[in-house]
């Protein structure tokens, strides 16, 4: 735990949060409710919500909401905007610490990384996989990378957020990289669902009837993925449940049949192209995880 000098151990250190969209008042009345001193800021006047009355306190500038913590908190529409609240300030950053939980690239946790380092600042990038409402229960989930020293001075700190909270490791960019290929997975699913409804529709199928048989689809989910994991993880592809040259098959009459209603078939052919050429490449009778090294460039997981 952070301490200014002369303060009580016990005492739980103040917190500034910048950024005041939902997840930024979440993150806030989560460090509110444990008990933490906090300041809040946004670039936007008149955002703070509910916040004062839980006593939080609205800062008239971002220095002033920089002094006012020993944990900063950010969470920003993107790193830039990050990066320009920051750059600016005449603010000073000793004894504190930025933990950035605004949503980006692993390229740009990294960028970032570097460039408080530049500016001494100490740092820490973090990634939130749960909805606002999540915050402070214990179905949040946090993850945060970056220099072990930081971590461990926020670790108490950032237990306000509930739920599961994951270092993993000192990379900066480990955080963001998990929150991409987890949102990969949100954006094609969701993407899936709605085209799978709308050609239903085009069929005459009501949407109600529908969802029976699709849920049923979505239970098969998570042991496709473990599966999956370790198969890629162990380099063998067995076809014995399903081969990439019958998925190839039927997602050609898929699109044949989006195709005849006229419903755009992008991803969908962008997923026929990689089960043809992974055919081609000799992969037909393998399984579906074999995909991941025909997609990847160097031909590996």
């Amino acid at each position: 735990m952070i301490t200014s000098p002369g303060e009580s151990s016990t005492r739980r250190p103040p917190v500034t949060v910048l950024g005041l969209g939902p997840m930024g008042r979440a993150l806030a009345s989560a460090f509110l409710a444990a008990g933490h001193p906090v300041t809040v800021w946004n670039r936007t006047p008149g955002k703070e919500g509910d916040l004062p009355g839980k006593g939080a306190v609205a800062a008239a500038s971002v220095e002033d909401a920089v002094h006012a913590g020993h944990v900063i908190v950010a969470c920003l529409i993107d790193y830039d905007a990050l990066r320009a609240t920051l750059g600016p300030a005449r603010a000073s950053w000793e004894d504190r610490r930025l933990v950035n939980l605004t949503s980006g690239e692993p390229a740009q946790a990294r960028e970032t990384a570097q460039w408080a380092s530049a500016r001494r600042i100490a740092y820490l990038d973090g990634a939130v996989l749960t909805p606002a409402p999540a915050i402070g229960t214990p179905s949040a989930a946090v993850l945060l990378s970056g220099a072990h020293d930081v971590h461990r001075d926020v670790q108490g700190t950032m237990a306000a957020l509930g739920g599961t909270s994951v270092h993993l490791g000192d990379d900066p960019g480990r955080a963001a990289a998990y929150e991409m290929a987890l949102l990969d997975v949100f954006a094609t699913s969701v993407n899936g669902i709605v085209h799978a409804f709308a050609l239903a529709s085009a069929e005459g199928i009501a949407p109600e009837r529908f969802a029976a048989f699709a849920t049923g689809i979505g239970g098969l989910l998570p042991e496709m993925i473990t599966r999956f994991a370790e198969q890629i993880q162990a380099g063998r592809f067995p076809g014995e449940r399903s081969t990439i040259a019958s998925a190839a098959s039927g997602i050609r009459h898929v699109v044949n049949t989006a195709t005849s209603h006229g419903i755009d078939v992008g991803m969908l052919t962008a997923a026929r192209r990689t089960l043809d050429r992974a055919v081609a490449d000799g992969h037909g009778p393998e399984g579906l995880a074999r995909l991941t090294t025909v997609l990847h460039p160097a031909g590996r997981p």
